[in-house]
């Protein structure tokens, strides 16, 4: 491994460490506390501050996969949220869950826009920066997508519970708190293409490079 690809895998921790995980946490926990539990906050998550938001094994994890390349695994401590304090629990905890992927989704757009004003101004970025540009658009764009999965303990798993029949809901809770993360293993593990596949499209798209 040379030095660029060291740089490049330090950019892209920074990326996940330092941006893209504390901004989802955050906005968890800002919608929480917008709609009625301060949670997050009394924990002192109500803020951007990365360290408070770092997951030792959930950080590790994205360290080792990124610098071993292949299929990335890694999540920052999860935000505290009691849904007895929301004003509306049955719709409050969606938007609290879609806060995470909304937040990425964002700064996807955002990047994206930097991509597309570098593009069109014929700017010669470093290529280690341009890369990182494009990374920056690519992880957020994966991140959003991920979490809207439909299956605990990932955020799109309040939206699925949101749809049901209430009856329905409840029974499916517990077995998918218990079983939802070997289910979610085993459909990456199969859909990982169709994923990847979608992640690079959506990224491409927005940077105009599709």
């Amino acid at each position: 491994m040379n030095l660029q690809s060291l740089l490049l895998d330090a950019v892209m921790i920074a990326i996940f460490l330092g941006v893209a995980f504390p901004v989802h946490e955050f906005a968890h926990a800002l919608v929480a506390y917008i709609r009625g539990d301060a949670t997050a906050k009394l924990f002192g998550r109500l803020t951007l501050n990365p360290v408070v938001h770092f997951d030792p094994v959930g950080g590790l994890m994205t360290v080792i996969s990124i610098f071993l390349g292949g299929f990335l695994i890694g999540w920052a401590k999860p935000t505290p949220v009691n849904p007895n304090n929301l004003r509306d629990r049955r719709n409050d905890e969606v938007l609290v869950a879609l806060a995470g992927p909304a937040s990425n989704l964002l700064m996807a757009v955002l990047g994206a826009i930097v991509v597309r004003i570098v593009v069109a101004s014929h700017v010669n970025l470093p290529e280690l920066v341009a890369l990182g540009l494009v990374n920056f658009v690519v992880f957020n764009v994966m991140l959003a997508i991920f979490n809207l999965i439909p299956i605990p303990p990932l955020d799109g798993a309040n939206l699925l519970f949101r749809f049901l029949p209430l009856r329905l809901a409840w029974q499916l809770r517990p077995f998918l708190a218990q079983y939802g993360i070997f289910i979610l293993l085993g459909f990456v593990l199969l859909a990982s293409r169709v994923l990847s596949g979608l992640v690079y499209g959506v990224a491409f798209s927005l940077m105009g490079l599709g």
